[in-house]
C-alpha cells in the first residue's frame, strides 16, 4: 500500500480545491427544489465547477456520463443524471462532486431533503453526517486508519442502521482514488498508522435497513438491498499532527460550528 504524504505545495493546492468544492456544494444544494430534473443539478453543478476554471472529476471518469452523482432515496450512490428523473417534495438528495484545481482533486457529498421530508430521514441525514465527525476524533497522527472505520461504524451503528460496505472512503490528490481504502465499519485489524499529510477521502454511506447494496441495470446506480433510505456524506481532509483539516467545509459551516 503505497500512501503519498504531500508536501507544502500539494497541500495548499489541495486546499484550494477544497474551498471551491465547498463552494459548489453550498450554492447547488441552495438551488435543490421540488420538480428540478437531475439533469438539471448535472448541468448546473458542471457550469458552476467551470466557473472556477476546475474541471468535474467525475465526468467521464471510467466512463460515468455526468459531473456530479445525484442519488435520490434509496439510492446510495453514483445515480446518473437524467431528464426525466424529477426531484419530488420528501426526497432527500445525496450529490457527490470531485473538482480537479490545477491538476490536484477534491472530493465530497452532501444528502439534502428536499421540502417536508419525514422525521426518519431527517435523522438518517444528521446521523451519517455525525458519523463522519465521530470519525474526526480519532484522524490525528498517531492513530491508526482504522480507527476512524471503527468509529463511525459504531456510531452509525448504534441507530440500527446498515452501514454500506461494498463502497468505501480513499485516499486522494493528483488522482481520484488513491491508497488507503477507508471502510466504514469496523475492521479486524488496526491498519496503517496516520501520519501527518495525508489526504483522504471520508464517506459514511448509510442506509436505514440492511447494509447490503445492488447495481442497477445501468451499472452505474447503488441501491440498497431493500429499498430502504440512503444518505451519503464526505470530506476531504488533511490528516495533521491534531486535529484534522476538513477541506471541502464553507467558512459558514465552519461558523456554524458543524465541525466541534
Amino acid at each position: 500500500m503505497a500512501i503519498t504524504i504531500k508536501s507544502e505545495r500539494e497541500i495548499e493546492l489541495m486546499k484550494e480545491a477544497g474551498v471551491i468544492l465547498a463552494k459548489v456544494h453550498q450554492d447547488l444544494g441552495h438551488a435543490l427544489h421540488e420538480g428540478m430534473s437531475t439533469w438539471e443539478v448535472d448541468k448546473l453543478a458542471d457550469e458552476m465547477i467551470r466557473s472556477y476554471n476546475c474541471i468535474p472529476s467525475f465526468k467521464g471518469y471510467n466512463g460515468y456520463p455526468g459531473s456530479v452523482c445525484v442519488s435520490i432515496n434509496e439510492e446510495v450512490v453514483h445515480g446518473i443524471p437524467k431528464k426525466e428523473r424529477l426531484i419530488k417534495d420528501g426526497d432527500i438528495v445525496s450529490l457527490d462532486i470531485g473538482v480537479i484545481h490545477k491538476g490536484y482533486q477534491s472530493d465530497a457529498a452532501r444528502t439534502h431533503g428536499v421540502g417536508n421530508i419525514s422525521e426518519e430521514a431527517r435523522l438518517l441525514i444528521e446521523r451519517t453526517r455525525q458519523s463522519f465527525f465521530e470519525g474526526m476524533k480519532v484522524a490525528s497522527e498517531g492513530h491508526h486508519l482504522f480507527e476512524i472505520s471503527a468509529a463511525i461504524g459504531n456510531y452509525a451503528e448504534s441507530f440500527g442502521y446498515g452501514v454500506v460496505r461494498d463502497l468505501v472512503g480513499h485516499g486522494i490528490g493528483t488522482n481520484m482514488h488513491e491508497d488507503p481504502q477507508i471502510p466504514n465499519f469496523k475492521q479486524l485489524l488496526r491498519g496503517p498508522k496516520l501520519r501527518a499529510g495525508m489526504t483522504l477521502a471520508i464517506e459514511p454511506m448509510i442506509n436505514i435497513g440492511t447494509w447490503e447494496v445492488e447495481w442497477l441495470d445501468d451499472d452505474w446506480t447503488v441501491v440498497s438491498a431493500d429499498n430502504s433510505l440512503s444518505a451519503h456524506y464526505e470530506n476531504t481532509i488533511l490528516i495533521t499532527n491534531g486535529r484534522p483539516e476538513i477541506l471541502t467545509l464553507t467558512e459558514e459551516e465552519i461558523a456554524e460550528g458543524i465541525y466541534k
